[in-house]
């Protein structure tokens, strides 16, 4: 009898818990309190569909996550979890292993469900030794939708929906599995490679979605808000921006310029176009820079060095921006200089492996050599129009970069690097060309558009705005030869419609300015040597000229001392004399 009240009660609660078990986590009768929304004590997480969750890991704890009342069209789950810099790990079982967890910033698990399976659950640890806190949630998803890496090869899960992220000082690469249809529950998944019809996982496509953070905000509250404003395929889509989309031809990897200091999430959403369902990787985030590191960290990315440098070629690029015309030695030397320095760091760059400091500094160095040769060759052979060569290659460099800082830049047929810099050197050389009808309006242009866009670089060492990568992305495709691959998208947001603003306003009112003051006065000034030897030639030839009969200043000075020494030596002194 007591054996028959027992039955009845296991098969009561077996009923009413609705448990079946999957694995090993999902067995466990764990007793411990569970943590509720926004509470950050206890052991256990209940987490809610679509509904994100701030989960705190203590140092040496196990976080359980669980999700319960699973509806029976749901085929498989999705856990992720996001912090800002630290790793988490997370688990299948309570004890990580091999192919059964995954520790990442950003870090995820698929779950595919059994039939009458209700509840599941996975665990959160803190792997680094210290605690842990971040926001996840967890995404249901229907037998009709694509699942995320399930034909994995490569990781060490066997179904893998993570985006693995790499970057350095000039890209940024992105890499997943591929995915497989969907598949009810119970069922055994397709194959993925036997057979590559219509009917397979070859029918695929991957949508590659990048996020912009706010500018310049590094705090954890930026990004937790925007994890959560795109961690599923709705909300990807709606505030996302699609940069491409590859077919299940394509290898799955995608490369992106890199944008030390500002926030980006990327994310890849796998799409059935013929059932019209699609389903999204685990979104992954980056500051191309080190929250740790003590040296060229987040935090401090920018160098005393570097707002030197730019703080006084912005104040130079003021002046030739308004004044530059006018003095035009002082332009010479300004457009001199920075020709020289962008050619020598792209050399002593790929040459040699110096520190950034001593590369900045030589730079200088030899920008100053730079500026001084191109004012002596005007000085010493007086021809204005090789300068003003010059200088239009600058304004034409300048143009070119902005031409490939817009979308045109990631046009496909620009990866070629021959393509590119057969267009790009075209762009360069045709603007001085079409200057050679009007040099003082194209050296007055230069002025004005060259002198503001200093300006804005000298911001640019203060205050992050992209519009230094108009002549940035051009650098780093000069110093890296895989560049070409990379998608040069970059952020505009407030801070950069400010400073086209402010670009355009300088730049418009120095041409206007330095067009009306010239308007009365010579092209170009005459070089300096080439009037002395002008006037000594007049005065040789010219008998009328009373300088013809007249020893010069230095002449009569000279001769004059000569006097004065004998006078003195004639009557004993022997005191120098100074003149």
């Amino acid at each position: 009898m007591p054996s028959s009240w027992l039955m009845y009660i296991f098969l009561y609660v077996l009923v009413c818990d609705g448990v079946v078990a999957q694995l090993e986590n999902s067995t466990e009768r764990d007793k411990r309190p569970v943590r509720k929304t926004g509470d950050n004590s206890g052991d256990r997480v209940v987490f809610l569909f679509n509904t994100f969750q701030n989960v705190n890991v203590n140092e040496n704890e196990t976080v359980q996550a669980v999700v319960s009342r699973i509806p029976p069209e749901v085929a498989f789950i999705t856990l992720q979890f996001h912090t800002q810099h630290s790793n988490a790990t997370l688990s299948y079982t309570r004890m990580p292993g091999l192919g059964l967890s995954l520790t990442a910033v950003d870090s995820g698990l698929l779950s595919p469900l059994i039939p009458g399976q209700t509840k599941l659950s996975w665990f959160l640890l803190a792997p680094d030794g210290d605690s842990v806190a971040g926001t996840g949630v967890i995404l249901p998803y229907t037998s009709s939708d694509p699942v995320p890496g399930s034909c994995n090869l490569e990781f060490d899960l066997d179904i893998d929906p993570n985006v693995y992220l790499h970057y350095n000082l000039f890209e940024t690469t992105i890499r997943f599995a591929p995915a497989n249809i969907g598949y009810s529950r119970g069922s055994n998944p397709p194959a993925c490679d036997t057979e590559v019809g219509e009917n397979t996982r070859w029918r695929l496509r991957y949508d590659i979605y990048q996020y912009f953070l706010p500018e310049s905000d590094l705090s954890e509250q930026s990004l937790i808000t925007s994890i959560q404003s795109v961690a599923n395929v709705q909300t990807m889509r709606e505030h996302g921006k699609r940069i491409m989309t590859l077919s299940s031809n394509d290898k799955t990897e995608v490369v992106f310029s890199s944008i030390p200091g500002q926030g980006i999430i990327y994310s890849v959403i796998v799409r059935d176009p013929v059932l019209n369902t699609s389903s999204s990787y685990i979104p992954v985030h980056t500051y191309a820079c080190s929250f740790s590191s003590t040296l060229d960290g987040c935090d401090t990315l920018g160098k005393i060095s570097t707002r030197i440098f730019f703080t006084i070629a912005g104040l130079a690029g003021l002046f030739v921006c308004f004044f530059g015309h006018r003095f035009f030695k002082c332009e010479l030397f300004c457009m001199g200089f920075g020709f020289a320095a962008f050619l020598f760091f792209v050399l002593i760059t790929r040459t040699t492996k110096l520190d950034y400091d001593i590369r900045l500094t030589l730079t200088a160095v030899i920008g100053v050599v730079g500026g001084v040769i191109l004012v002596m060759s005007w000085w010493r052979f007086g021809s204005v129009m090789s300068c003003v060569v010059v200088v239009g290659l600058m304004l034409g460099f300048l143009i070119s970069s902005i031409v490939f800082f817009t979308p045109v830049g990631d046009i496909q047929v620009f990866r070629s690097n021959v393509v590119f810099w057969v267009t790009f050197s075209c762009i360069v050389v045709g603007v001085p060309l079409f200057f050679v009808r009007w040099p003082r309006e194209g050296n007055i242009t230069t002025c004005g558009v060259a002198g503001a866009y200093a300006v804005v670089l000298a911001v640019n060492a203060y205050i992050y705005t992209s519009l230094s990568y108009i002549t940035l992305n051009i650098l780093k495709r000069f110093l890296n030869d895989n560049f070409s691959k990379a998608f040069t998208d970059v952020p505009f947001q407030d801070i950069d419609f400010m400073m086209i603003t402010v670009w355009v306003v300088l730049g418009v009112s120095g041409i206007v300015l330095q067009l009306y003051r010239e308007r009365t006065r010579p092209f170009f000034p005459p070089s300096p040597y080439l009037m002395w030897l002008q006037e000594r030639e007049r005065r040789k030839t010219n008998v009328l000229d009373p300088s013809h009969h007249t020893s010069s200043l230095p002449s009569r000075l000279l001769a004059r001392a000569r006097q004065l020494t004998g006078r003195r030596e004639s009557a004993g002194e022997h005191t120098p004399l100074l003149l």
